[in-house]
Protein backbone atom coordinates (compact mmCIF):
# COMPACT_ATOMS: atom_id res chain seq x y z
CA UNK A 1 0.00 0.00 0.00
CA UNK A 2 2.01 2.88 -1.02
CA UNK A 3 0.46 6.14 0.03
CA UNK A 4 0.93 9.63 -1.17
CA UNK A 5 -0.12 13.05 -0.07
CA UNK A 6 -2.28 14.81 -1.85
CA UNK A 7 -3.41 17.77 0.53
CA UNK A 8 -3.65 19.10 4.04
CA UNK A 9 -5.89 16.05 5.15
CA UNK A 10 -6.00 13.62 1.60
CA UNK A 11 -4.14 10.80 0.71
CA UNK A 12 -4.43 8.87 -2.79
CA UNK A 13 -3.21 5.37 -3.48
CA UNK A 14 -0.36 5.90 -5.77
CA UNK A 15 0.74 2.16 -6.35
CA UNK A 16 -1.62 -1.13 -7.30
CA UNK A 17 -3.34 -2.71 -4.78
CA UNK A 18 -3.19 -5.97 -6.11
CA UNK A 19 -3.04 -8.84 -3.26
CA UNK A 20 -1.55 -11.78 -3.40
CA UNK A 21 -4.25 -14.37 -2.50
CA UNK A 22 -1.79 -16.76 -0.10
CA UNK A 23 -2.96 -16.52 3.36
CA UNK A 24 -0.92 -15.88 6.62
CA UNK A 25 -1.68 -17.46 10.36
CA UNK A 26 -2.09 -13.73 12.57
CA UNK A 27 0.62 -14.24 15.73
CA UNK A 28 1.55 -11.67 17.75
CA UNK A 29 5.04 -12.72 17.35
CA UNK A 30 8.05 -10.43 15.96
CA UNK A 31 10.79 -8.42 17.25
CA UNK A 32 11.00 -4.55 17.88
CA UNK A 33 13.03 -2.76 15.53
CA UNK A 34 15.38 -0.07 16.30
CA UNK A 35 14.26 2.52 18.61
CA UNK A 36 15.26 5.20 21.54
CA UNK A 37 17.00 3.05 24.32
CA UNK A 38 14.78 0.96 26.78
CA UNK A 39 14.92 1.15 30.58
CA UNK A 40 16.87 -1.33 33.02
CA UNK A 41 14.41 -1.06 35.45
CA UNK A 42 10.53 -2.22 35.89
CA UNK A 43 8.52 0.26 33.53
CA UNK A 44 4.69 0.14 33.97
CA UNK A 45 2.00 1.22 31.32
CA UNK A 46 -1.53 1.21 31.11
CA UNK A 47 -2.91 0.96 27.14
CA UNK A 48 -6.71 1.96 25.78
CA UNK A 49 -7.88 0.17 23.02
CA UNK A 50 -11.38 0.04 21.71
CA UNK A 51 -11.18 -3.55 21.30
CA UNK A 52 -13.86 -5.46 23.52
CA UNK A 53 -14.69 -8.86 22.15
CA UNK A 54 -13.27 -11.65 20.21
CA UNK A 55 -10.76 -11.78 17.97
CA UNK A 56 -9.78 -8.11 18.52
CA UNK A 57 -9.64 -8.51 22.12
CA UNK A 58 -7.37 -11.72 22.11
CA UNK A 59 -4.85 -10.33 19.48
CA UNK A 60 -3.93 -7.28 21.93
CA UNK A 61 -3.87 -9.54 24.88
CA UNK A 62 -1.43 -12.12 22.57
CA UNK A 63 0.39 -8.64 20.96
CA UNK A 64 1.11 -7.41 24.62
CA UNK A 65 1.93 -10.56 26.40
CA UNK A 66 4.26 -11.20 23.01
CA UNK A 67 6.22 -7.65 23.57
CA UNK A 68 6.41 -8.23 27.57
CA UNK A 69 8.15 -11.64 27.20
CA UNK A 70 10.77 -10.01 25.08
CA UNK A 71 10.87 -7.21 27.63
CA UNK A 72 10.15 -9.08 31.10
CA UNK A 73 10.87 -5.65 32.77
CA UNK A 74 8.01 -4.33 31.47
CA UNK A 75 4.56 -4.72 32.93
CA UNK A 76 1.34 -3.24 30.72
CA UNK A 77 -1.87 -3.29 31.66
CA UNK A 78 -4.55 -3.39 29.29
CA UNK A 79 -8.09 -1.54 29.55
CA UNK A 80 -10.34 -2.06 26.70
CA UNK A 81 -12.86 0.68 25.32
CA UNK A 82 -16.28 0.61 23.67
CA UNK A 83 -15.30 2.21 20.62
CA UNK A 84 -18.25 4.55 21.20
CA UNK A 85 -16.91 5.57 24.95
CA UNK A 86 -13.24 6.09 23.75
CA UNK A 87 -13.14 9.51 22.49
CA UNK A 88 -15.34 10.93 25.37
CA UNK A 89 -13.06 8.59 28.41
CA UNK A 90 -10.12 9.64 26.54
CA UNK A 91 -10.63 13.39 26.70
CA UNK A 92 -11.22 13.30 30.04
CA UNK A 93 -8.49 11.52 31.05
CA UNK A 94 -5.94 13.71 29.41
CA UNK A 95 -7.53 16.50 30.94
CA UNK A 96 -7.39 14.89 34.77
CA UNK A 97 -3.79 13.75 34.14
CA UNK A 98 -4.91 10.06 34.37
CA UNK A 99 -4.18 9.68 30.67
CA UNK A 100 -2.95 6.02 29.51
CA UNK A 101 0.79 5.47 28.14
CA UNK A 102 -0.32 4.48 24.68
CA UNK A 103 -3.64 5.25 23.60
CA UNK A 104 -6.13 5.01 20.38
CA UNK A 105 -5.03 8.20 17.36
CA UNK A 106 -7.58 8.82 15.08
CA UNK A 107 -5.96 11.60 13.76
CA UNK A 108 -7.06 15.08 11.91
CA UNK A 109 -8.23 17.52 13.81
CA UNK A 110 -8.99 15.38 16.98
CA UNK A 111 -5.37 14.95 17.46
CA UNK A 112 -4.72 18.31 16.65
CA UNK A 113 -6.47 19.38 19.47
CA UNK A 114 -4.33 16.78 21.86
CA UNK A 115 -1.33 18.41 20.24
CA UNK A 116 -2.35 21.77 21.20
CA UNK A 117 -2.80 20.79 24.77
CA UNK A 118 0.59 19.27 25.05
CA UNK A 119 -0.65 15.98 25.88
CA UNK A 120 0.88 13.57 23.49
CA UNK A 121 4.40 12.35 22.47
CA UNK A 122 6.05 13.83 19.07
CA UNK A 123 7.51 10.41 17.81
CA UNK A 124 8.93 11.88 14.54
CA UNK A 125 12.41 10.88 15.45
CA UNK A 126 11.69 7.87 17.47
CA UNK A 127 9.94 5.75 14.35
CA UNK A 128 12.42 3.04 13.68
CA UNK A 129 13.58 3.09 10.04
CA UNK A 130 12.75 -0.50 8.91
CA UNK A 131 8.82 0.83 10.25
CA UNK A 132 8.78 3.83 8.26
CA UNK A 133 9.76 2.42 4.85
CA UNK A 134 7.46 -0.29 5.53
CA UNK A 135 4.45 1.66 6.00
CA UNK A 136 5.19 4.57 3.62
CA UNK A 137 5.68 8.23 4.40
CA UNK A 138 2.10 9.33 3.31
CA UNK A 139 -0.12 7.42 5.78
CA UNK A 140 1.54 9.24 8.30
CA UNK A 141 -0.23 12.27 7.16
CA UNK A 142 -3.32 11.90 9.12
CA UNK A 143 -0.87 11.68 12.47
CA UNK A 144 1.02 14.52 11.30
CA UNK A 145 0.83 18.05 12.98
CA UNK A 146 3.27 20.97 11.83
CA UNK A 147 5.34 18.67 10.02
CA UNK A 148 6.14 16.11 13.14
CA UNK A 149 3.90 12.66 13.77
CA UNK A 150 2.44 11.94 16.73
CA UNK A 151 0.75 8.30 15.80
CA UNK A 152 1.97 5.21 14.52
CA UNK A 153 -0.56 3.90 11.79
CA UNK A 154 -2.10 0.36 12.37
CA UNK A 155 -5.06 0.46 9.86
CA UNK A 156 -6.02 1.90 6.26
CA UNK A 157 -10.29 2.53 6.60
CA UNK A 158 -12.22 3.57 3.66
CA UNK A 159 -15.51 3.49 3.86
CA UNK A 160 -18.27 2.64 1.38
CA UNK A 161 -21.42 0.26 1.55
CA UNK A 162 -21.60 -3.33 2.31
CA UNK A 163 -23.91 -5.70 1.45
CA UNK A 164 -25.70 -9.45 1.39
CA UNK A 165 -25.25 -10.35 -2.19
CA UNK A 166 -27.45 -13.13 -1.42
CA UNK A 167 -30.23 -10.68 0.08
CA UNK A 168 -29.71 -8.62 -3.53
CA UNK A 169 -30.09 -12.22 -5.70
CA UNK A 170 -32.81 -12.71 -3.39
CA UNK A 171 -34.40 -8.99 -4.19
CA UNK A 172 -33.91 -9.36 -8.01
CA UNK A 173 -30.68 -7.19 -8.44
CA UNK A 174 -27.94 -7.62 -10.54
CA UNK A 175 -25.45 -4.92 -10.07
CA UNK A 176 -24.26 -2.58 -7.45
CA UNK A 177 -25.58 0.48 -7.70
CA UNK A 178 -23.49 3.06 -9.25
CA UNK A 179 -25.95 6.24 -9.01
CA UNK A 180 -28.51 7.47 -6.31
CA UNK A 181 -31.11 6.65 -8.89
CA UNK A 182 -30.21 2.99 -8.97
CA UNK A 183 -29.90 2.72 -5.32
CA UNK A 184 -33.37 4.30 -4.86
CA UNK A 185 -34.26 1.46 -7.39
CA UNK A 186 -32.10 -1.27 -5.33
CA UNK A 187 -33.87 0.03 -2.09
CA UNK A 188 -37.63 -0.35 -3.98
CA UNK A 189 -36.48 -3.94 -4.99
CA UNK A 190 -35.62 -4.45 -0.73
CA UNK A 191 -38.57 -3.46 -0.03
CA UNK A 192 -41.30 -5.17 -2.16
CA UNK A 193 -38.93 -8.33 -1.36
CA UNK A 194 -39.73 -7.68 2.57
CA UNK A 195 -35.98 -6.75 3.03
CA UNK A 196 -34.66 -4.01 5.32
CA UNK A 197 -32.95 -2.12 2.86
CA UNK A 198 -29.85 -0.31 4.93
CA UNK A 199 -29.14 -0.85 8.54
CA UNK A 200 -28.21 2.25 10.14
CA UNK A 201 -27.06 2.44 13.47
CA UNK A 202 -28.30 5.77 14.59
CA UNK A 203 -28.31 5.82 18.22
CA UNK A 204 -24.41 6.10 18.09
CA UNK A 205 -24.18 9.58 15.86
CA UNK A 206 -21.85 8.77 13.77
CA UNK A 207 -22.81 5.93 11.75
CA UNK A 208 -25.98 8.39 10.91
CA UNK A 209 -23.24 11.26 10.35
CA UNK A 210 -21.86 8.92 7.66
CA UNK A 211 -24.34 9.67 5.48
CA UNK A 212 -23.83 13.07 5.24
CA UNK A 213 -20.27 12.75 4.94
CA UNK A 214 -20.59 11.27 1.94
CA UNK A 215 -23.36 13.37 0.40
CA UNK A 216 -20.86 16.08 1.02
CA UNK A 217 -17.75 14.04 -0.31
CA UNK A 218 -19.95 13.80 -3.77
CA UNK A 219 -21.80 17.64 -3.61
CA UNK A 220 -18.44 19.30 -3.11
CA UNK A 221 -14.98 19.69 -4.44
CA UNK A 222 -11.80 18.93 -3.51
CA UNK A 223 -10.97 22.95 -3.46
CA UNK A 224 -14.16 23.23 -0.93
CA UNK A 225 -13.35 20.50 0.95
CA UNK A 226 -9.24 21.26 1.42
CA UNK A 227 -10.26 24.90 2.52
CA UNK A 228 -12.82 23.58 5.06
CA UNK A 229 -10.00 21.50 6.49
CA UNK A 230 -7.75 24.58 6.46
CA UNK A 231 -10.01 27.11 7.80
CA UNK A 232 -13.32 25.55 8.94
CA UNK A 233 -14.67 27.54 5.97
CA UNK A 234 -18.59 26.05 5.42
CA UNK A 235 -20.06 29.11 3.55
CA UNK A 236 -20.21 27.03 0.25
CA UNK A 237 -23.60 26.01 -0.60
CA UNK A 238 -22.62 22.18 -1.75
CA UNK A 239 -22.68 21.88 2.54
CA UNK A 240 -26.37 22.92 2.29
CA UNK A 241 -27.03 20.53 -0.48
CA UNK A 242 -25.51 17.48 1.12
CA UNK A 243 -28.02 18.28 3.92
CA UNK A 244 -30.88 18.80 1.14
CA UNK A 245 -29.83 15.21 -0.70
CA UNK A 246 -29.47 13.04 2.50
CA UNK A 247 -33.00 14.35 3.94
CA UNK A 248 -34.56 13.40 0.38
CA UNK A 249 -33.16 10.20 0.71
CA UNK A 250 -34.35 9.76 3.86
CA UNK A 251 -37.55 10.33 3.06
CA UNK A 252 -37.69 7.57 0.70
CA UNK A 253 -37.38 5.55 4.06
CA UNK A 254 -34.79 3.61 3.20
CA UNK A 255 -33.09 2.56 6.63
CA UNK A 256 -34.62 -0.35 9.21
CA UNK A 257 -37.23 0.23 11.46
CA UNK A 258 -36.21 2.37 14.75
CA UNK A 259 -32.98 2.85 13.17
CA UNK A 260 -32.27 6.25 15.68
CA UNK A 261 -32.26 4.07 18.67
CA UNK A 262 -30.11 1.44 17.02
CA UNK A 263 -26.53 0.37 18.01
CA UNK A 264 -24.14 0.55 15.85
CA UNK A 265 -21.89 -2.41 16.86
CA UNK A 266 -23.21 -3.88 19.69
CA UNK A 267 -24.96 -7.24 19.48
CA UNK A 268 -26.69 -9.06 16.96
CA UNK A 269 -29.68 -6.16 17.01
CA UNK A 270 -27.13 -3.36 15.93
CA UNK A 271 -26.81 -2.17 12.50
CA UNK A 272 -23.85 -4.84 11.83
CA UNK A 273 -25.82 -7.30 13.63
CA UNK A 274 -28.18 -7.02 11.02
CA UNK A 275 -25.73 -7.72 8.20
CA UNK A 276 -24.51 -10.53 9.85
CA UNK A 277 -27.87 -12.57 10.53
CA UNK A 278 -29.35 -11.31 6.99
CA UNK A 279 -31.64 -8.70 8.57
CA UNK A 280 -31.05 -6.00 6.47
CA UNK A 281 -28.96 -5.81 2.93
CA UNK A 282 -26.50 -2.81 3.27
CA UNK A 283 -24.44 -0.81 5.47
CA UNK A 284 -22.52 2.34 4.94
CA UNK A 285 -19.27 1.66 6.74
CA UNK A 286 -15.53 1.72 6.83
CA UNK A 287 -12.97 -1.13 6.21
CA UNK A 288 -13.17 -2.24 10.08
CA UNK A 289 -17.21 -3.72 9.16
CA UNK A 290 -16.19 -6.97 7.81
CA UNK A 291 -14.35 -7.57 11.22
CA UNK A 292 -16.92 -6.21 13.17
CA UNK A 293 -19.39 -8.38 11.58
CA UNK A 294 -18.21 -11.51 11.52
CA UNK A 295 -17.96 -11.31 15.10
CA UNK A 296 -21.57 -10.86 15.03
CA UNK A 297 -22.67 -13.92 12.87
CA UNK A 298 -24.86 -16.76 14.19
CA UNK A 299 -20.51 -18.83 14.05
CA UNK A 300 -18.33 -15.89 14.73
CA UNK A 301 -17.21 -16.42 10.94
CA UNK A 302 -16.58 -14.13 8.09
CA UNK A 303 -20.06 -13.53 6.49
CA UNK A 304 -19.58 -15.78 2.86
CA UNK A 305 -21.88 -13.37 0.92
CA UNK A 306 -20.63 -10.00 2.03
CA UNK A 307 -19.74 -7.72 -0.84
CA UNK A 308 -19.02 -3.91 -1.06
CA UNK A 309 -19.43 -0.87 -3.38
CA UNK A 310 -18.66 2.48 -3.08
CA UNK A 311 -20.40 4.78 -2.65
CA UNK A 312 -23.18 5.93 -5.38
CA UNK A 313 -22.28 9.10 -7.44
CA UNK A 314 -24.98 12.08 -6.60
CA UNK A 315 -27.04 14.29 -9.17
CA UNK A 316 -25.17 17.80 -9.49
CA UNK A 317 -22.48 17.06 -7.33
CA UNK A 318 -19.13 18.58 -7.66
CA UNK A 319 -16.89 15.91 -5.96
CA UNK A 320 -14.85 13.53 -8.27
CA UNK A 321 -17.54 10.62 -8.69
CA UNK A 322 -14.48 8.29 -7.68
CA UNK A 323 -13.34 10.00 -4.51
CA UNK A 324 -13.22 7.96 -1.08
CA UNK A 325 -13.55 9.24 2.24
CA UNK A 326 -11.52 6.90 5.34
CA UNK A 327 -8.53 7.27 7.35
CA UNK A 328 -6.53 5.27 9.68
CA UNK A 329 -6.71 4.11 13.13
CA UNK A 330 -3.33 4.17 15.23
CA UNK A 331 -1.95 4.54 18.48
CA UNK A 332 -0.37 7.33 20.69
CA UNK A 333 2.28 8.05 23.64
CA UNK A 334 1.14 10.62 25.75
CA UNK A 335 3.46 13.11 26.49
CA UNK A 336 6.74 12.18 28.52
CA UNK A 337 5.75 8.37 28.45
CA UNK A 338 8.87 5.91 28.45
CA UNK A 339 10.93 4.86 25.75
CA UNK A 340 9.28 1.84 25.70
CA UNK A 341 6.25 3.22 24.67
CA UNK A 342 7.43 4.13 21.31
CA UNK A 343 9.47 1.16 21.28
CA UNK A 344 6.18 -0.56 21.94
CA UNK A 345 4.61 1.47 18.52
CA UNK A 346 7.17 0.05 16.58
CA UNK A 347 6.49 -3.73 17.88
CA UNK A 348 2.61 -3.83 16.66
CA UNK A 349 4.18 -2.05 13.43
CA UNK A 350 5.84 -4.85 12.48
CA UNK A 351 5.59 -6.67 9.57
CA UNK A 352 4.53 -10.46 11.44
CA UNK A 353 1.92 -7.77 14.11
CA UNK A 354 0.51 -6.50 10.99
CA UNK A 355 -0.26 -9.53 9.41
CA UNK A 356 -1.74 -10.58 12.74
CA UNK A 357 -3.61 -7.53 13.07
CA UNK A 358 -5.55 -7.62 10.01
CA UNK A 359 -6.31 -11.36 10.17
CA UNK A 360 -7.48 -10.85 13.65
CA UNK A 361 -9.39 -7.84 12.52
CA UNK A 362 -10.30 -8.58 9.04
CA UNK A 363 -9.24 -5.15 8.05
CA UNK A 364 -6.55 -3.50 5.59
CA UNK A 365 -2.95 -3.61 7.57
CA UNK A 366 -1.05 -0.14 7.41
CA UNK A 367 2.02 -2.19 6.62
CA UNK A 368 2.19 -2.56 3.05
CA UNK A 369 4.25 -5.28 3.78
CA UNK A 370 1.47 -7.39 5.47
CA UNK A 371 -0.93 -7.21 2.41
CA UNK A 372 -0.99 -10.66 1.66
CA UNK A 373 -2.70 -11.96 4.26
CA UNK A 374 -6.10 -9.62 2.68
CA UNK A 375 -8.11 -12.22 1.38
CA UNK A 376 -11.57 -11.13 2.15
CA UNK A 377 -13.29 -10.32 -1.61
CA UNK A 378 -15.33 -7.41 -0.08
CA UNK A 379 -12.14 -6.17 1.10
CA UNK A 380 -10.22 -6.62 -1.72
CA UNK A 381 -12.82 -4.88 -3.82
CA UNK A 382 -12.66 -1.82 -1.26
CA UNK A 383 -8.41 -1.87 -2.04
CA UNK A 384 -9.28 -1.69 -6.24
CA UNK A 385 -11.24 1.38 -5.37
CA UNK A 386 -9.07 2.85 -3.88
CA UNK A 387 -6.33 2.32 -6.58
CA UNK A 388 -8.31 4.08 -8.63
CA UNK A 389 -9.84 7.14 -6.63
CA UNK A 390 -8.59 10.16 -7.63
CA UNK A 391 -8.51 11.42 -3.63
CA UNK A 392 -9.29 10.01 -0.40
CA UNK A 393 -10.50 12.76 2.67
CA UNK A 394 -10.69 12.02 6.55
CA UNK A 395 -13.69 11.41 8.19
CA UNK A 396 -15.53 14.57 8.29
CA UNK A 397 -15.58 14.69 12.43
CA UNK A 398 -12.08 13.53 12.44
CA UNK A 399 -10.58 15.87 10.48
CA UNK A 400 -12.17 18.90 11.95
CA UNK A 401 -12.30 17.92 15.29
CA UNK A 402 -13.87 16.98 18.78
CA UNK A 403 -15.93 19.85 18.67
CA UNK A 404 -16.60 20.43 15.18
CA UNK A 405 -17.05 17.06 14.74
CA UNK A 406 -19.86 16.31 17.26
CA UNK A 407 -21.69 20.05 16.11
CA UNK A 408 -22.10 18.36 12.85
CA UNK A 409 -22.90 14.32 13.99
CA UNK A 410 -25.86 15.95 15.79
CA UNK A 411 -27.04 17.94 13.63
CA UNK A 412 -27.43 15.03 11.37
CA UNK A 413 -29.51 12.98 14.03
CA UNK A 414 -31.81 15.52 14.59
CA UNK A 415 -32.33 16.23 11.53
CA UNK A 416 -33.28 12.49 10.72
CA UNK A 417 -35.39 12.48 13.95
CA UNK A 418 -37.37 15.34 12.30
CA UNK A 419 -35.82 17.82 14.75
CA UNK A 420 -33.93 20.30 12.60
CA UNK A 421 -33.67 21.17 9.10
CA UNK A 422 -30.17 21.27 6.40
CA UNK A 423 -30.09 24.38 7.07
CA UNK A 424 -29.40 23.83 10.93
CA UNK A 425 -26.73 21.38 10.35
CA UNK A 426 -24.60 23.99 7.98
CA UNK A 427 -25.39 26.24 11.37
CA UNK A 428 -24.47 23.98 13.71
CA UNK A 429 -21.06 23.28 11.86
CA UNK A 430 -20.26 27.00 11.91
CA UNK A 431 -21.27 27.87 15.43
CA UNK A 432 -18.77 25.30 16.77
CA UNK A 433 -16.26 26.07 14.20
CA UNK A 434 -16.38 29.97 15.45
CA UNK A 435 -15.84 28.95 18.87
CA UNK A 436 -12.54 26.78 17.74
Amino acid sequence: MQWKVKGPALVALGASLSLALAGCAGGATGTTSSAPATSAGPVTMTFWHNSTTGDGKKYWEDTVAAYTKEHPNVTINIQAIQNEDMDGKLQTALNSGDDPTIFMARGGGKLADVVAADQVLDITDKISPEVKTALGDGIFSAFTVDGKIYGMPTSVLPGGIYYSKDLFAKAGITATPTTFEELNAAVDKLKAAGIAPIALGGKDAWPAAHWYYFMALRDCSKDVMDKAAAEKDFSDPCWLKAGEDLKAFADTEPFNKGYLTTSAQQGAGSSAGMIANHKAAMELMGAWDPGVIADLTPDKKALPDLGWFPFPAVSGGAGDPTAMMGGSDGFACRKNAPAECVDFLNFIASKANQEGYATAFKTLPANKDAKSVVTDPALQDVLASYDKAAYVMLWLDTMYGQNVGNALNGGVVNMLAGKGQPADIVAAVKSAAAKG
